[in-house]
């Protein structure tokens, strides 16, 4: 079996008293879209950062290409494409004269950037606009842009950003196309997010909260009943203030809106829905509908951060 892209065992990164990434390890085989799924500030970046060879760990080891992030961050460099939350753009000169700069640094000679500027150019859908001033592109075409960048020398390794943020729902299921034509070329995408929809296209993922990775699988995989709860889906009206009126409650492990209801983790068992309904009535809410449900993504990474808490909740008491 061939080495991971990807190998980062015990990662750890802190800033004076803060730790930003507490103790990270997970692989990433070749050719995977492996995703980072988590909250804004719950280190995904600073992870990717590490990993890119532009931070020093802490603590921890990596490497990335078969190449060590702390003694090898200029090899690392040369095999990997980075795509940051900022695009990294220099948005006063044209969209070819973006590509031709990273194309230099890149190394490429005047050949190869001619074909791999062509190749980005019809990639990001940009040859109309190769002489505007990048400043002067809508947000989307911007993204675009910055992935052909980060892409001008076939890196073996992909690292994106929070690519999609702020990006309308085409342009976001555009952008996965081309992390798919990554794939299929032989590439490995790390990419982060913060968007369920998108965290359902990694083969794996990672959910990452307060700086510690708390669970990594197959979207699928995650989504399998676990332990023994129950989750069930509510219809009612005023469905904030039934989330307010369950939450605490004795079985009760978590109650969120979810859609135009609610979503309700109980213990599992017969009449788990029935219960539900007449703890809702209890408190003064009529339940229209509800029913077990699978549990969506977001249920789950709820779930495991409940169970990350209660503990430290627990001591408090």
């Amino acid at each position: 079996m061939s080495a991971p892209a990807i190998d980062v065992q015990r990662l750890t990164k802190r800033f004076g008293d803060f730790t930003a990434v507490d103790d990270v390890s997970f692989s990433v085989p070749r050719g995977e879209v492996f995703g980072l799924l988590g909250p804004n500030g719950a280190g995904k970046s600073t992870i990717i950062r590490m990993l890119c060879g532009i931070l020093v760990p802490t603590a921890g080891r990596g490497e990335v290409a078969g190449r060590d992030i702390l003694t090898e961050s200029e090899a690392v460099r040369a095999r990997i494409g980075y795509m940051s939350q900022k695009f990294s753009l220099y948005l006063d000169l044209s969209v070819l004269e973006n590509l031709e700069f990273y194309g230099g640094i890149y190394g490429l000679g005047r050949e190869r950037l001619r074909e791999r500027t062509e190749w980005a150019l019809g990639m990001a859908g940009l040859e109309q606009m190769r002489d505007q001033i990048t400043a002067n592109l809508p947000v989307g075409w911007r993204q675009r842009l910055a992935l052909g960048c980060a892409l001008l020398h076939e890196p073996e390794v992909v690292f994106l950003d929070e690519p999609t943020a702020g990006a309308d729902p085409i342009s976001r299921r555009q952008f996965w196309d081309v992390i798919y034509q990554l794939r299929a070329a032989g590439a490995t995408t790390l990419v982060s997010t913060h968007y369920m929809d998108e965290a359902e296209r990694c083969d794996r993922l990672g959910f990452i909260f307060s700086g510690r990775l708390v669970a990594v699988d197959r979207p699928r995989t995650l989504k399998e009943p676990r332990g023994d709860r129950a989750l069930v889906e509510v219809e009612c009206a005023r469905p904030a203030a039934a989330v307010e009126a369950l939450s605490g409650q004795e079985g009760i492990a978590y109650a969120r809106l979810h859609a135009a209801g609610l979503h309700v983790s109980v213990p599992e068992g017969e009449g788990a829905a029935a219960r539900v309904s007449s703890l809702l009535e209890r408190e003064g809410f009529f339940a229209e509908r509800s029913e077990v449900v699978a549990p969506t993504l977001e249920d789950v990474f709820v779930s495991l951060i409940h169970e990350m808490e209660t503990p430290s909740r627990e001591a408090v008491r």
